[in-house]
C-alpha cells in the first residue's frame, strides 16, 4: 500500500475504533491504550479510561503499563544479541550454565526455551496459594533445577513455559555477569531512546505507572496490580507505553532482527498451517509471503496484545489495565477485518490465550 491509501484509511479507522473503545472503555474506570502503525506512520493512536483511579490520572499514550508476556519478545532479543556477539549459542545445553540441574536438563538448550519447547515444569505449581510474598528468578531457577523430570523430552512438543523465559532472563546474568536489568537498560532502552521504559522492582519508580485492576462481579472493579508469581523477570516484567514500543518495534522491523532470528529459533505449532513459536512471537505466513507476528500479554490487572506485519511495518498495540480483558481477541479483531492490510489473516491470534495457558 501507498503513502495515499493510507491516509485514505486514517479518518475511517480513527471513527471504527473511537466507536469500538467508547463502546467499551468509560472516563471513570480502568480501560486501554491503543495504537495503529504502518511505514513509520501513526494511523491512530489514543487512551481511554483511568491509568489510577486512585489519582484520577488518565490513560494517555506514554502510561507505561506492565508488559506480561509482551516482556518475552525482549527477553529473546537480549539473548539474540549474546548469540551474534558470539557470547553464546542457541544450542547452548542449559545445565553448562547453570549448575547442579538434575539429569533432566540435561538434554535442554536455550533454543527450547525460546521456542517453549523445553518441557520443564511450571515452576507455578510449585508456589504455596498462600505464599504472600513474590517469587524471585533464583527461586524458580532453585525451583527447576531440582526437578528430575519433565513434561516430555526436549524439542518434541510445544508447552508454554514461563519458567524458561525466567531462566533466559538468568542466562544474560550469568553470560555476562550483569544485571538482567542492566543490560537491557544498556542495550534495549538507552540505544531506541526509550526512556520512560523499565524493568520492575518491588517499590521502584514508575513514571506515568497504570495500575491493574480485575472485575469484582458487580460491575465495579478492584484493585489487583501485583500477585505472588508477577516480579519474575525474563517472562513478563517490563513496563512500557505506546511511544516507547512503538520504538522498540520500529527497530526490531527496520534491523530485520526477527526475521533474521525466527528462521534460526522456530517451532511449529501443531494444528496451524504455518504457525509457529520462536522469539518471544506467535508467527504465521500471510497469503503474500511475508510474517504476521503477534503476543498477548495477561496476568493480574493487565491484558494486552501486539500484532506486527513486518512487510507494511505495521504495527498494533492495545494495551489495557483490565484482567481478563476479553475484547482484545473478539470485538477489536472483529473491527479490524474492515482493514485487511491490518488485519491478520491466520486464526492463531483468535487462540492465543489457549496456547498461552
Amino acid at each position: 500500500m501507498n503513502g495515499y491509501t493510507w491516509n485514505k484509511m486514517k479518518n475511517n479507522l480513527s471513527e471504527s475504533l473511537d466507536a469500538l473503545l467508547e463502546s467499551q472503555y468509560s472516563a471513570d474506570a480502568p480501560g486501554a491504550a491503543v495504537l495503529v502503525a504502518a511505514q513509520g506512520e501513526i494511523l491512530y493512536e489514543r487512551g481511554i479510561g483511568m491509568a489510577d483511579l486512585s489519582t484520577g490520572e488518565p490513560i494517555m499514550p506514554h502510561t507505561n503499563f506492565r508488559m506480561a508476556s509482551v516482556s518475552k519478545q525482549f527477553t529473546a532479543y537480549c539473548v539474540q544479541l549474546l548469540v551474534q556477539r558470539g557470547l553464546v549459542s542457541y544450542d547452548a545445553a542449559i545445565h553448562n550454565i547453570f549448575s547442579g540441574f538434575k539429569p533432566a536438563a540435561g538434554q535442554i538448550t536455550l533454543r527450547h526455551l525460546l521456542t517453549h519447547s523445553s518441557g520443564l515444569l511450571d515452576y507455578e505449581e510449585f508456589v504455596e496459594e498462600s505464599r504472600e510474598t513474590q517469587v524471585t528468578d533464583e527461586e524458580v531457577l532453585a525451583i527447576t533445577a531440582s526437578q528430575s523430570n519433565t513434561y516430555f523430552r526436549p524439542g518434541t512438543q510445544y508447552r508454554y513455559s514461563n519458567t524458561g523465559y525466567v531462566l533466559l532472563a538468568l542466562v544474560v546474568e550469568r553470560v555476562t555477569g550483569q544485571l538482567y536489568d542492566d543490560f537491557l537498560k544498556e542495550n534495549v532502552f538507552e540505544p531506541l531512546g526509550m526512556q520512560s521504559s523499565t524493568l520492575y522492582t518491588s517499590g521502584g519508580p514508575i513514571a506515568h505507572r497504570a495500575m491493574g485492576y480485575a472485575r469484582d462481579g458487580q460491575g465495579g472493579f478492584m484493585y489487583s496490580d501485583q500477585g505472588t508469581c508477577t516480579a519474575t523477570r525474563g517472562d513478563g516484567c517490563i513496563y512500557t507505553s505506546l511511544q516507547d514500543y512503538q520504538k522498540w518495534h520500529k527497530a526490531l522491523t527496520q534491523m530485520q532482527g526477527i526475521t533474521t532470528a525466527l528462521e534460526q529459533v522456530a517451532y511449529p505449532l501443531q494444528g496451524y498451517a504455518n504457525g509457529y513459536y520462536g522469539m518471544g512471537w506467535f508467527c504465521s505466513e500471510r497469503t503474500s509471503g511475508g510474517l504476521e507476528l503477534y503476543h498477548t500479554g495477561n496476568t493480574s490487572g493487565f491484558s494486552h496484545l501486539v500484532i506486527g506485519i513486518p512487510e507494511q511495518e505495521v504495527l498494533i498495540a492495545y494495551f489495557s489495565n483490565i484482567a481478563d480483558n476479553p475484547h482484545l481477541l473478539t470485538g477489536f479483531l472483529d473491527g479490524l477485518k474492515r482493514y485487511p492490510a491490518l488485519c491478520p489473516e491466520s486464526w492463531l491470534v483468535r487462540d492465543l490465550l489457549h496456547l498461552t495457558r
